[in-house]
């Protein structure tokens, strides 16, 4: 049996200087996805200049944060010392626990021939007792992102957040969790089955699709039914369609979230901003930048 369709909604714009944003996660109908609380979606953009400045240093306190550049070049520098660049179809990750302070430079690929930027930023919440632990960095470049060929040459499937068949993200797991990029040819379809209670949405890049009989809009995002099923897509267009499929376990703990802190009590929040105004999650600093 297919999943119903709980909603679909095409998110609010942001306005963050050039860059386009629109903000697909939380939106009017639903304040998360399994563990996913924030979802901003870049649509494709060309940049023509170079920022080495950074978009401006912040927060982050109970969360992780994941970038997936799809088109482009993202530098990540935090107050933990950590610092990695990554090229188009790269990912970072960061494990902001206890507290941390990081900045980003996004700008086009300078290992490609082209000036397009494009891609996506999730918050992960992280269980109670992960919000306690240490801060953790990791940068994947696009050839270390787990990948494989769907049948009947349907296209191809990459793990991002999770495990798909014998396929598993280096990202660590703090409880059930899924994102796949699924890459979908002309005419081809694809379908995955998900157990009972599993929350799962789709997100549409640039193009339509047939999602469980009903067609969708590119930049439409799509939440599921909670209950067991399968989630059918199928491209009729005459080019390859790029699909963002994620969800995971319900979290169950109370969320409690303001600005960049997701915690599970209004005390915790005002604690994260002590900590922080008190310099508790240390400086950034430059020098760690290669």
């Amino acid at each position: 049996m297919k999943k119903q369709t709980s909603f679909s909604t095409k998110g609010n714009a942001v306005n963050m200087g050039s860059l386009h944003i629109n903000r697909m996660l939380p939106n009017r109908y639903a304040d998360k996805v399994g563990p996913f609380v924030f979802l901003d979606y870049l649509s494709p953009a060309i940049k023509e200049t170079v920022n080495k400045t950074g978009m401006g240093s912040h927060p982050h306190r109970g969360i992780a944060t994941l970038t997936y550049i799809l088109q482009g070049e993202e530098e990540h520098f935090d107050s933990a010392g950590n610092y990695a660049k990554i090229h188009s179809g790269g990912i970072q990750w960061m494990k902001a626990g206890t507290g941390i302070v990081h900045d980003e430079n996004l700008n086009y690929d300078s290992q490609t021939d082209n000036k397009f930027i494009h891609g996506f930023q999730f918050w992960i919440n992280l269980p109670a007792k992960n919000k306690a632990e240490e801060p953790q960095h990791l940068a994947i470049q696009a050839n270390e992102v787990p990948k494989k060929a769907l049948p009947d040459n349907s296209g191809n499937i990459k793990v991002i957040v999770g495990n798909y068949e014998d396929l598993s993200s280096k990202i660590p797991n703090y409880s059930e969790q899924f994102l796949y990029h699924i890459e979908l040819e002309a005419g081809k379809s694809f379908s995955i089955s998900l157990a009972d209670k599993i929350e799962a949405a789709a997100f549409l890049t640039t193009q339509n699709l047939i999602v469980n009989d009903a067609e969708f809009q590119a930049g439409e995002f799509i939440e599921f039914s909670r209950k067991a099923g399968e989630i059918e897509l199928k491209n009729t267009s005459h080019a390859i369609v790029d699909v963002l499929l994620f969800g995971g376990e319900e979290y169950t703990e109370k969320i409690v979230a303001e600005g960049p802190f997701v915690m599970n009590s209004t005390e915790e929040i005002v604690q994260a901003y002590q900590d922080f105004y008190a310099g508790k999650y240390d400086k950034i600093d430059l020098k760690t930048k290669n």
